[in-house]
């Protein structure tokens, strides 16, 4: 997310979004726009890990812009095995966001900074799976670099609050509709060092004018995640998606 300490990080972007001007809408958009996606994946991986023990989901969602202040609110949703899979109950993530995303003037810099809480219906495990948590987030071209910090408990991780995690990466346009999708990030998990881990991604999105395709190739350093069979959820494998913006 950011070459640098994460206090700094987080308070810095909060700073630079209150201090930044008002991004102006493009004379093509309007002043307020609400856009919906859906997709099916081979596999939910979230920050590298499985949510779905290594099978598809389907996901969906809907995002208000307002472009003249940059403001923006969504909500989004997937289906998901892990809640069942740690004795709980729900097969379903629920998000609900909002934030302030711009352009600071005369630096060629994007920011992004907002909160993201991940709601659990009925997840009933001893320590609440639902999160919240604030990001801070610095663009330039195709690169960024994002701080998450949660304000809860993590996921259902007994005290844990304060966990961040940090992502870098950078989405490079290949042209004929290819994107090249690099991203590299590290969570660590407050007192719980021995769930901290790192993860990668390599992949390519294609855009095919009806959808996007995309294909990645995903991994981590963890292999203490493992599903009711076994299996490593965060084990190296290819994810295919098929998703669409309307």
């Amino acid at each position: 997310m950011k070459p640098m300490t994460h206090k700094l990080s987080l308070a810095a972007l909060l700073a630079l979004a209150l201090a930044a001007p008002a991004v102006q809408a493009e004379e093509t958009k309007p002043a307020d726009e609400v856009t919906f996606n859906a997709a099916v994946t081979s596999d939910y991986r979230y920050r590298g890990l499985s949510q779905t023990r290594l099978k598809p989901a389907l996901q969906g969602g809907a995002d208000y812009v307002n472009n003249p202040t940059g403001f923006y609110a969504g909500t989004w949703l997937s289906t998901i095995k892990w809640i069942k899979d740690a004795g709980g109950d729900g097969s379903i993530e629920w998000d609900l966001y909002a934030g302030k995303r711009g352009e600071i003037s005369g630096t060629g810099l994007s920011y992004d900074v907002g909160g993201l809480y991940y709601f659990y219906p009925s997840n009933s495990l001893p320590t609440s799976a639902n999160t919240f948590e604030l990001y801070g987030q610095l663009g330039y071209g195709p690169a960024y670099a994002k701080y998450s910090v949660s304000t809860t408990n993590l996921f259902g991780t007994a005290d844990s609050k304060h966990s961040g995690y940090l992502d870098l990466g950078a989405n490079v346009d290949l042209g004929s509709g290819y994107t090249l999708n690099l991203h590299a990030g590290h969570q660590t998990v407050k007192n719980n060092s021995a769930f901290s881990y790192t993860d990668y991604k390599l992949g390519v999105t294609k855009d095919l004018g009806f959808a996007s395709l995309s294909l990645a190739v995903v991994s981590t350093d963890i292999d203490i995640v493992v599903s009711p069979d076994g299996k490593n959820l965060g084990k190296t494998s290819a994810v295919l998606a098929l998703s669409k913006t309307f």
